[in-house]
Order: structure tokens, then sequence, then C-alpha cells
């Protein structure tokens, strides 16, 4: 039975998915074996030993402790793609937002309450709230992961031309890619030519004011600029330059903060990009599946911070190991168990940076107490378990 902590609300959809045979979930388990969470910060939470893995329902991790983590054997998973599709549609609005000032105009029409030949005053008004068409205009999309691919796919069925820029590019996203999306290798040769950008990277030390006053230098006067992505991918200071200088012509946001409210240039949505009943039940059940496929199995898909790892469980016992990734680890795993005359059915071993993950399944298992506490003494061992 295996004890999981939820730190946010989760969908009933994600809760359901977990066997109450197997598990026990909700918001007071004092020592959980696992946590799924959403936004709530994790920096201040106690990471006890027996805490096993961490769910998040949502793509964005900064709310998590990576490295404590990481050091601790727990392992991190996030739900990308689950949200996708919410995100890739406020994205649309957001072009329309930024283009054609709907929100000014709407606000306008409201004021005109009470007042006499409403009609007379639209038509003389609405010059007022002109905006270019989005058709035929040139839209840069950085980062091209599962959001990117789906925005710039739209994009170009809203006939736009879309220049995409991705480091990082993997084989998923440029399959499902439209054909007509031009790559560049460089984010200046993006930004240079675009009337509109959208940022969909994810935000790390990295990438932080990655829109600095450097590369809105080399960004097209009057361009629209929209940020779904995380507040911190953008200089607020450096985007309030550029719109002095009449560079950006309008940012569409979804992380309003204290200095961008007061701005006349930029629209700031409540952090909506995943709010729809799809998006957090599609990530709660994503959410779900790994943390039972974890448990259960010792299967690992999605994890920020440790290799994908997977073997077909056959209910032999199956053991786990996660350690530093330094030479001769496997070597010594494979003698211990010789030496106990334990047989290897199967033997999976990934690695991600410093970290690595071991699966072992052997045809059998005796003296299990005595084998576990064996590799647990090995040097550069994290954490072993037992399934």
């Amino acid at each position: 039975m295996y004890n999981i902590l939820t730190l946010n609300e989760i969908s009933h959809k994600g809760i359901n998915k977990l066997d109450k045979t197997d598990f026990v979930v909700n918001s007071d388990i004092t020592s959980p074996d696992a946590v799924m969470v959403r936004s709530a910060s994790m920096h201040d939470f106690e990471l006890k030993p027996n805490l096993l893995a961490i769910s998040r329902a949502g793509a964005g991790t900064n709310n998590i402790p990576i490295d404590s983590c990481t050091e601790q054997g727990i392992v991190v998973f996030n739900t990308p793609g689950a949200n996708a599709n919410a995100v890739k549609e406020l994205v649309i609005a957001g072009l329309l937002l930024s283009s054609r000032k709907i929100i000014a105009g709407a606000n306008w029409a409201q004021s005109l309450v009470g007042q006499d030949n409403i009609a007379d005053l639209v038509e003389k008004g609405k010059k007022e709230f002109i905006g270019p068409e989005l058709y035929g205009k040139t839209f840069a999309v950085i980062g091209l992961g599962a959001i990117g691919v789906l925005v710039a796919n739209s994009a170009i069925a809203l006939g736009l031309k879309v220049i995409g820029y991705d480091p990082y590019l993997s084989v998923t996203s440029a399959l499902l890619m439209n054909n007509n999306v031009k790559i560049v290798e460089n984010l200046d040769d993006a930004v240079a030519l675009a009337d509109y950008i959208s940022i969909h990277v994810p935000y790390s030390e990295n990438t932080k004011y990655m829109f600095n006053e450097t590369i809105f230098s080399k960004v097209k006067e009057g361009c629209r600029l929209l940020n779904f992505s995380r507040g911190e991918l953008v200089d607020n200071n450096a985007l309030m330059s550029a719109m002095n200088k009449g560079i950006i012509a309008k940012y569409i946001t979804d992380f309003p903060t204290a200095e961008l409210l007061s701005l006349e240039k930029v629209i700031c949505i409540p952090h909506l990009g995943a709010s729809t009943p799809e998006s957090e039940e599609n990530c709660a059940e994503m959410a779900a599946d790994e943390l039972k496929e974890f448990l259960k199995y010792g299967v690992i898909k999605n994890s920020v911070n440790f290799p994908n790892c997977d073997s077909q469980y056959t209910n032999k016992p199956r053991i786990t190991l996660i350690h530093k990734n330094i030479p001769k680890m496997v070597g010594k795993v494979t003698n211990i168990l010789a030496d106990e005359n334990l047989n290897i059915d199967n033997m999976v071993n990934k690695s991600k940076g410093e970290i690595a993950y071991t699966l072992v399944d052997l045809d059998s298992l005796h003296e299990e107490h005595k084998i576990i506490s064996l590799l647990e003494q090995i040097p550069g061992m994290i954490k072993v378990r037992l399934i």
C-alpha cells in the first residue's frame, strides 16, 4: 500500500486512476511515499527518507526543489503535453488580442451604457480601435515542444508565415510539425523579421531573461510579444525600454506583476494558460499514471531529473537502484547478486547527467533484507527498493 499526499486539489479523474487496493490518496498524509502537486511551493517541504516520487500535474517544476530531490533519490515527474491544447488556444487568443484592440474596444463600448444613439457613436468611435490582421504576417515561435508545435501549426492554418527556433528540437516535435514552418538556427534570426513572437521554452538559469536588451535590439519595430511560458523569461526593464522605443507594440503575458499591470501596452492575463477542466483532468490523469507505473513497477517516464527507464514487469522480484553515474556501479551490483547465488533474469541501466537508474529482475530472491542492505552499502548508491 502506497500513501500519496496531494498538495493541491487534484481532478477526481486522476485520483480514480489510483486503485484503492494499492493507494491511499488524500491531503493530510504526514509521511507520504509520493506527492501529487500542481502549483503549491515545495521548497520548504520536508523531504523525508521514505519519499520516493513527486508528480507535478503540469509542465513547469520551478515550485519543486529538483536538485535536493535528485540528491536524495526522489524522482520528479511532470506532465508534458497534457495542457498543450489549452495553452495553444489561449496563445491564439493572445495573438488576436495583441493585434485587434479587442479589449480596449470592448471596454469603450461598455462605457456607452445609458447614452442615446449608440449605433452612431459606435460608427464614429470604432476608428480608434483599428488593428492589423494576422494573415500574411510573420510569426516567430520560440521553443518547439508540445505547446510550441501546436501553436506553430495553428498559426500556419491562420495564414501566418511561421519561423520556428528550438536548439533542442526533438524528433517527435519535428514529425508533428507542419512542413511550412521555417526552422532557423539562432534566436537572432528568429526574431529579426517577426511581426509577432511567442515564447514557449522552459524556465531555467540558462533561459532566465532570455528576452533582454540584447535580443530586443534585434527585434523588428512594432513587434507584438506573447509570453505564456514563464514570466522570468522576459527582463521587464528591458521590455519597458523596448516599448518606449516602439520596438514592442504590445506585450501579452499570462504572468501579471505590479509593474506590468500599470503599462498601457501590456495585457496581463491571470495565469489562465492551463485553466480548463480538460487540461486539469489530462494533467491529473498523466501524473497519476506516472506515479502508479513507478511505485508499482519501477518504470520512469517523463521525469525531469531521472532518465526514462522501462522494462516489462513479469511478477519476478524486481530491485530498483538509484545511484551516481560512475564507473563499475553495475559491476558491483551484479557481483553482490552473484555472490548471493542470485540469477539475473533481466537488467536495464539508464543514466542522465550525474545520476543513473538500474532495474534488476531476478529469477528468485532469498534473504531480501540482507541483499538490500548489501546493495545500499555500495559507495555511490543513493536508494534501493524492492518491488
